[in-house]
């Protein structure tokens, strides 16, 4: 058994780090919004100050949690149930903008289940994938297996619809199976198969394919499916190297759609510039660094494969985020890992990291 060395003190206080920034860029790009909207500047920054709080506590619970307690076929299972049921309870909650992605509680609270299927999906992936490493070749007996929950979240997801999410999914897999030792013939066969089915969701429904014509020219329709991704590219580039200042952005007076959840980085960019924009970067990359370095030193390869999973699944987040704002990718709803306003998904993802923190315990 590998020597406990307590938690990964850096991958600690970076996580704590980007909630305290993400709080205080949340209530930036949302004051003057949610003054308007609700009376209070405070609307926002109270409701996300809550669930950071929730989550920091989650984060110290499974931080202390042994991992290998989740490492049971009647947890793993419990948990995909788990997942399966709220995905489908979102259809039976009223809609919000042709969209079942919340369930609701009152006018307060809302838990939004897409963001759950996250770790639960890592999980499985690594509890049915650590005991077949050997067998990665074998399509019926592992991949297979190991594909049918993965389409089924992924199915559900789809059908809210959230796209984001689906690919954040899809890519995680992608990936753990890599790591797992899946062979290359697979990935490309995978990757094949589903291209066509990708292409068919973005350009045979009319709004995904007015974002599709835009991301290929921004110009083309800059006050209907352009405005997005223009006004980013506003703000991005009026921050400048220093930008205009802390809660000086122009932008988030109702001209960038989503201030303070999609499109945070844009408001970051503008008001902390290219300096400010560029230490957020920085932070997101020294935690891929920590959990991938857990991955590689890590002896369970159930540990090994649950730590990828999470770590790999903030990166991809981060990664669109932020190419979505730079026009780098096609405008889709995918938070910023601990920074944009969502309460389900920095509960959750908190918590997910002290799962990851719990596992560098392992480490030599």
């Amino acid at each position: 058994m590998a020597k406990r060395v307590g938690v990964d003190k850096w991958l600690f206080f970076i996580t704590l780090t980007l909630v305290v920034v993400g709080l205080a860029m949340v209530f930036s790009a949302s004051a003057v919004m949610a003054e308007a909207r609700y009376g209070s500047p405070y609307t926002f920054l109270g409701k996300q100050a809550l669930w950071a709080l929730l989550g920091v506590g989650a984060m110290f619970v499974t931080m202390r949690y042994d991992y290998r307690r989740y490492n049971s076929k009647r947890f793993v299972y419990f948990m995909l149930g788990v997942a399966v049921v709220l995905l489908l309870v979102v259809f039976a909650m009223p809609g919000s903008h042709a969209t079942h992605r919340w369930i609701r509680f009152g006018g307060f609270f809302t838990f939004q289940p897409s963001e759950i299927a996250k770790p639960v999906l890592a999980l499985y992936l690594a509890w049915f994938l650590h005991t077949r490493l050997n067998a990665m070749r074998d399509f019926k007996h592992t991949l297979l297996p190991a594909l049918v929950p993965s389409v089924v979240l992924i199915g559900l997801v789809v059908k809210e619809p959230d796209l984001g999410t689906a690919i954040v999914l899809f890519a995680m897999t992608c990936l753990v199976l890599v790591l797992a030792g899946m062979e290359w013939r697979y990935l490309f066969g995978t990757l094949a198969a589903v291209a066509p089915i990708l292409a068919a969701f973005l350009f045979l429904v009319p709004w995904r394919r007015a974002r599709m014509m835009v991301f290929l020219n921004p110009e083309a329709d800059p006050q209907g499916a352009g405005f997005h991704i223009n006004q980013s590219l506003i703000a991005v580039g009026t921050g400048g190297w220093a930008g205009r200042g802390y809660m000086e952005g122009v932008q988030k007076l109702f001209y960038l759609p989503e201030p303070h959840t999609d499109f945070i980085f844009a408001n970051i960019a503008e008001e902390l510039g290219f300096l400010g924009a560029a230490f957020l970067l920085g932070l997101f990359v020294m935690l891929g660094w920590r959990g991938l370095r857990a991955v590689f030193l890590l002896r369970d390869p159930f540990a090994r494969l649950l730590a990828f999973g999470i770590t790999i699944t903030i990166l991809i987040q981060a990664f669109f985020n932020m190419s979505v704002v730079v026009a780098l990718l096609p405008t889709k709803g995918i938070p910023l890992p601990m920074i944009s306003s969502g309460g389900t998904s920095l509960c959750i993802m908190l918590a997910s990291i002290g799962i990851l923190l719990n596992l560098t315990r392992e480490i030599d």
